[in-house]
């Protein structure tokens, strides 16, 4: 959990870089909530008529997801800056099937071992103790 939170903490800052595990327990909690979220709602109802109070049970999935996207893309800038990529670059998302597939291998990769235009390496020992996860 405190790689979640310390997502959450960081949402608005693009700057930096975040270390794979940062990124990777952020992007599957957030697949668990918004499954759980989505799984529970539809169960609630299901298929049978219930007068349009369906609705009602997926507004926190949509609260959810709202409440992810900013610090989603912010984790995964940072997440390219680790790389020694541009945050720019998350917008090859927007190529259909082979963006994304091109952001997955850029966000799969090691940080670049020393510190690079975007700041010090976050799994060095220095980077830790000046308040950092180690």
């Amino acid at each position: 959990m405190y790689w979640v939170f310390l997502v959450m903490d960081r949402c608005v800052q693009f700057d930096g870089r975040s270390r794979r595990k940062e990124f990777w327990i952020f992007v599957l909690f957030s697949i668990v909530l918004i499954l759980a979220l989505f799984l529970g709602g539809f169960t609630a109802f299901g298929t049978t008529e219930h007068d349009g109070y369906e609705a009602a049970l997926f507004i926190p999935l949509a609260i959810c997801i709202l409440a992810i996207i900013l610090p989603g893309l912010a984790v995964t800038v940072r997440r390219l800056h680790d790389t020694g990529k541009s945050g720019w670059m998350i917008l090859l998302c927007l190529i259909p099937i082979i963006g994304g597939i091109i952001l997955l291998v850029f966000t799969v990769l090691d940080s670049d071992p020393g510190p690079n235009q975007y700041g010090p390496n976050p799994k060095l020992d220095g980077w830790a103790a000046a308040g950092g996860a180690s």
